[in-house]
């Protein structure tokens, strides 16, 4: 069985893409087993460098991405420090130049607005060169569309797309998110989901209910 902590690529011969958890140095990035990431531009496993922008450490904002994400190539997470701040009378940025205007250091943050960490759930595909911002919440399930720019939180198993993106529609029946809330399978066991993989990718969802010992679902289709 391979291991997760170290496993970077999924698929022999492919060195475009990448399991993000075992590449991560930040401590302020928090990845799930088996999200992915694929990059046909730049090497895959610079994501912390060309993916995650302005992660300033002294702002501690976190990036958290859940399991089972799938992540597109140029895919972007931009954080606080690349705001400039709204309350100000000026948006230029006179506390990172705290040398030339004589401003106290400890003080930097004030250039910036700080609106929070990107949260991302479990099984969220993020499309081609989607923009997420900070303060985000992406809920599990979610679907990102390509070049979309995230401004508001998504709710789980909601299409998005758009600048700004806007949600296109539900992926499934209200029935069939709760369901899939409940069941939570990503956080099953290794064994458990390869052995169920056909239910969850045949939309069974009725199996994956007696399979996590409830059932609340009484249609006939997703």
């Amino acid at each position: 069985m391979n291991d997760l902590k170290t496993q970077i690529y999924p698929r022999s011969g492919d060195k475009e893409t990448i399991y993000l958890k075992p590449i991560i140095s930040n401590p302020n990035i928090s990845i799930g087993d088996f999200s992915m990431y694929n990059d046909f531009i730049n090497d895959p496993r610079l994501f912390e460098k060309n993916n995650v922008l302005y992660q300033y450490p002294i702002n501690h904002d976190k990036l958290i991405i859940g399991k089972f994400c799938s992540i597109a190539c140029g895919a972007k997470f931009i954080f606080n420090s690349a705001n400039h701040t709204m309350s100000s009378l000026s948006t230029y940025p006179f506390p990172i130049f705290y040398e030339e205007w004589e401003l106290d250091r400890k003080d930097v943050s004030n250039a910036w607005d700080n609106k929070g960490d990107i949260v991302i759930g479990s099984d969220v595909w993020i499309g081609y060169e989607a923009v997420i911002l900070s303060g985000v919440t992406i809920g599990d399930g979610a679907i990102i569309g390509a070049r979309a720019v995230v401004t508001k939180d998504v709710p789980p198993y909601t299409i998005i797309g758009g600048i700004p993106a806007k949600p296109l529609k539900k992926r499934f029946q209200e029935a069939v998110i709760s369901s899939l809330l409940k069941i939570e399978w990503w956080n099953w066991p290794k064994e458990k989901i390869t052995q169920n993989i056909s239910a969850i990718q045949s939309g069974n969802i009725k199996e994956l209910e007696r399979l996590s010992s409830f059932n609340n679902f009484d249609s006939d289709s997703i």
